[in-house]
């Protein structure tokens, strides 16, 4: 009898980081950090660092549970064997559904920046791109894993260096608030910086198609300290040079921002841009179509659940692939799918957290695991009053 065909361990730490970072680092910060700053003006930074914490918490307690679920699916191992499979089932199906909405989120954000150079039709565009992508996944994890390692080295090196060149044109004036922070205006602007720092856990789905799959909490560890590091400074380098109120003005706050710099800078930041969510689009791509597969080997659902004989579920991406452009022709609209996607994407993170507070009774990690499900619980409380 025939063996049926598996998973290919292709990915090393490199790929690893590459699909977490490839995951966050997307269509937020190019929008964001204006909204923050119109909501909170300079003080929109304390949201930037409350959010940070609150992200690396739910990190460091995925890290802490990944090194002793390393079989198939390993979220769903997680759920299963701390909750069992009645609530290991549903979380996974939320999860599914904020990734289904992530895909779509950045697609319509890829649409959104080719209108930069009034291209029409863009929601045709869009679902091509998402056909694109699909193809290459099926193709195969190394020709993706390639693919993503290429679109995050040519994204991230240009945010790093508007940050570093716009750090000397920082004048501490334009960091000190001139109005009081409201508590309402603080809640508001964590949930929408929220955004920006979710897709890190991407990198910890690929389990069966890691060589070694204790990478996984490395490059975990890995994706947060660059996503912090880029983001944190990259604001301060935002609202220190140009200040809050031009920031709060401006659809696309990186070009205003670089502007200083280089007078037509526009289109290279729309470019840089539209990199930057092909990269995350592919992420989630992946993330989707594997947490799909594995819903349905777990719950014996035929087609879905298969591989081909590259070892890539193309029932499962293409499934995927179809339910998010689907979902552009509902609504194109970038802020309506976000929004969708974090709520659903905190509610696991939630648990994520539990998890690793059950499981490592440590002083140190039940503290990271409290201020993960506090902080993550909370902000899900306040979106639904604020």
């Amino acid at each position: 009898m025939n063996k049926p065909p598996e998973y290919r361990r292709s990915l090393g730490l490199f790929e690893l980081v590459s699909l977490g970072v490839g995951g966050t680092i997307g269509s937020g910060i190019f929008v964001v950090p204006g909204i923050a700053a119109r909501i909170a003006g300079p003080a929109s930074l304390i949201a930037w660092i409350i959010v940070a914490l609150s992200a690396s918490s739910v990190l460091l307690s995925l890290a802490y549970v990944s090194v002793h679920f390393t079989r198939t699916g390993s979220f769903f191992s997680v759920f299963e064997s701390v909750f069992g499979v009645r609530i290991a089932v549903p979380l996974m199906l939320i999860y599914l559904v904020s990734s289904v909405f992530g895909v779509a989120t950045i697609a319509a954000g890829i649409g959104q920046y080719m209108t930069y150079f009034s291209i029409s039709h863009v929601i045709m565009i869009e679902v091509a791109i998402l056909a694109c992508f699909c193809s290459i996944n099926i193709i195969g994890i190394s020709l993706s894993g390639m693919t993503e390692n290429i679109l995050t080295l040519i994204k991230i090196v240009p945010l790093v260096l508007i940050a570093v060149i716009l750090l000397p044109f920082v004048r501490f004036e334009n960091l000190v608030p001139t109005t009081p922070l409201t508590a309402g205006a603080l809640f508001a602007t964590i949930i929408i910086v929220y955004w920006p720092f979710t897709g890190f856990e991407i990198s910890a789905i690929p389990v069966e198609e890691t060589k070694d799959p204790s990478l996984i909490r490395r490059s975990l560890l890995l994706v947060m300290m660059i996503v912090v590091s880029v983001y944190i400074v990259l604001n301060i380098s935002l609202i220190g040079s140009v200040g809050s109120e031009a920031l709060a003005l401006s659809p696309a706050p990186l070009a205003t921002a670089s502007g200083i710099i280089f007078s037509r800078s526009g289109p290279i930041i729309a470019c840089v841009g539209i990199v930057a969510m092909l990269s995350a689009l592919n992420a989630y791509i992946v993330g989707t179509s594997r947490v799909l597969q594995t819903i349905a080997a777990r719950c014996s659902v035929p087609l879905f659940r298969n591989l081909s004989e590259r070892g890539t579920p193309v029932a499962a991406l293409t499934a995927g692939c179809v339910m998010s452009g689907s979902l552009l022709f509902y609504s194109n609209h970038f802020d309506r799918l976000a929004s969708i996607s974090v709520i659903t994407t905190l509610i696991p993170y939630i648990f994520f957290c539990a998890s690793a507070w059950l499981l490592d009774p440590s002083k140190n990690h039940r503290i990271i695991s409290c201020i993960g499900i506090v902080s993550t619980g909370a902000i899900l409380f306040i979106y639904f009053i604020v």
